[in-house]
């Protein structure tokens, strides 16, 4: 078993490729089911990239799959996410205080909105993450819940999404069951998300447009927050 500073996931390898670049060392990589893992540096940090594919089990099997096979310190859900609140915008970055599922509806039995029977509520980001997460310069930072489910929502959906959830600032197809994974191992979370589009008419197309720039901005935010634990735990 390895021993990292921290874990960053992300679906897709358009999400990745900012901390490949970025890295000063990068190890070979290696599959695992879905996932892609590959170690790297940046620094004194040691930190395990997985890539995870896109959608909650992906997700959910590759955080497991990291979690026990190396003893990270910290998880982090970087990359990209509609925005939803009307605060929202393109290219601002999302620091998730809490996740829940935006599927799961078992309110019929006393549990909430959002809420996966016998789970909490909601799974909290890590309060000391939350707190050190700094945008660079020219950039915004906004803490707040995220929803995850496995539609991708664009103009067809997004009022409905809204009503039932009218705090969420950002909704991705990962972090919630990440966050769920590592309260279920006891691992500190939390999802640095960039905005890519606003879960309009053209969300595709913007997505489409806007991921380079939105991976890029989560991967900085990301990557000072990895930095600045480092050198606190050392």
């Amino acid at each position: 078993m390895i021993e990292v500073d921290a874990v960053v996931l992300t679906a897709m390898r358009e999400e990745m490729a900012p901390f490949e670049d970025r890295s000063d060392t990068l190890g070979r990589s290696s599959t695992l089911g879905q996932a892609t893992i590959r170690l790297a540096s940046f620094g004194q940090a040691h930190v395990l990239l997985v890539t995870s594919g896109i959608g909650l089990v992906n997700a959910a099997i590759a955080t497991a799959l990291a979690v026990t096979r190396s003893r990270p310190v910290r998880v982090i859900s970087a990359g990209s996410a509609g925005g939803l609140h009307p605060t929202i915008q393109v290219g601002d970055i999302v620091a998730g205080s809490n996740y829940v599922y935006g599927g799961a509806d078992a309110r019929m039995f006393g549990y909430s909105l959002g809420q996966v029977p016998g789970m909490p509520p909601h799974y909290a980001g890590d309060a000391d993450l939350l707190a050190d997460a700094q945008a660079p310069a020219g950039s915004k930072l906004l803490r707040g819940p995220v929803i995850s489910g496995d539609a991708f929502i664009d103009g067809t959906s997004v009022d409905a999404v809204r009503a039932r959830f009218p705090d969420a600032l950002a909704t991705d197809m990962e972090s919630a069951a990440i966050a769920h994974t590592c309260h279920l191992f006891g691992v500190p979370f939390l999802a640095v998300r960039a905005i890519s589009d606003l879960c309009g008419p053209e969300a595709g197309s913007e997505f489409h447009l806007a991921v380079d720039d939105a991976a890029a901005r989560s991967a900085d935010v990301t990557l000072g927050l990895i930095a600045r634990t480092a050198r606190a735990a050392r």
